[in-house]
């Protein structure tokens, strides 16, 4: 049982200099959390004035936080995440996706404090996993494309996925070392044009397949073997290639339909 004794917002920026929130939650026995969810989450509010931040600030989002939200949630007795979570979901999405997700993430970090565990172990036990923990897969952001890169792949993001079951450290390693192959591969060929949001490379190249298979001679040249060492991953964000009811990709000549 937990009550929110303080419950308040303020813009900030992301790591791409665009604006979100950041919500701190603060429970009766000095528990404290902080979120600040990312930017791009579904129902988010944004400001919409094209005189600040491009219209991308998030001042009608805080005020939301601050003013009607901190109202309705200060002082509240909740019994568990899953209960202030339903009284989220209740609520108008008007207020802001964005809003809502930042107050359920800032509580469960609250929580957690207040339970005196790391948080990745807090989850743990609502899920009922108990003592079977182990760490998640490395997921290495590679390559950007869509609305993350240079505007010539439609995939969004390409990663690699080491089969390192011993230390994430090995993993770690294997990440760096295909990276620097990468960016080689891709300064020999021409084929560098900036970095992407995400960190990957966003390279002029013709088709998504090219950078599949950029990726594959970079993992050979690391001394590991593509499908058993390494996996190849996407983020494909399709929405970026739909269009009119159709998935438009540069490695088909005909468009794939829906359904």
């Amino acid at each position: 049982m937990a009550k929110i004794n303080k419950l308040f917002a303020r813009e900030i920026l992301d790591s791409r200099a665009i604006p979100t929130i950041e919500v701190i939650c603060v429970l009766d026995d000095g528990g404290i959390g902080v979120s600040s969810p990312p930017s791009n989450g579904a129902h988010e509010l944004r400001d919409n004035d094209p005189n600040r931040y491009l219209g991308m600030g998030v001042q009608k989002a805080v005020a939301n936080i601050n003013q009607t939200l901190a109202t309705l949630f200060v002082g509240m007795v909740l019994n568990s995440v899953s209960e202030l979570d339903q009284k989220l979901l209740s609520l108008n999405l008007n207020l802001g996706g964005n809003a809502l997700l930042g107050i359920s993430i800032a509580f469960t970090k609250a929580m957690a404090a207040s339970a005196k565990v790391p948080l990745y172990r807090y989850i743990a036990q609502l899920a009922n996993i108990g003592s079977a923990l182990s760490m998640p897969a490395a997921l290495f952001n590679m390559i950007n494309g869509g609305s993350h890169g240079a505007g010539n792949l439609d995939f969004q993001e390409f990663w690699i996925v080491p089969n390192h079951p011993d230390t994430f450290a090995r993993s770690l390693e294997t990440g760096s070392v295909i990276y620097q192959n990468l960016k080689k591969l891709l300064a020999r060929r021409g084929a560098i044009h900036s970095v992407g949001d995400e960190g990957g490379f966003a390279p002029n190249l013709f088709t998504n397949l090219d950078a599949l298979e950029i990726l594959n001679e970079s993992i050979i040249q690391a001394k590991r073997k593509p499908n058993i060492d390494i996996e190849l991953g996407l983020d494909l964000a399709p929405s970026y290639f739909y269009k009119d009811g159709r998935y438009l990709i540069k490695d088909r000549s005909s468009p794939m339909e829906t359904g």
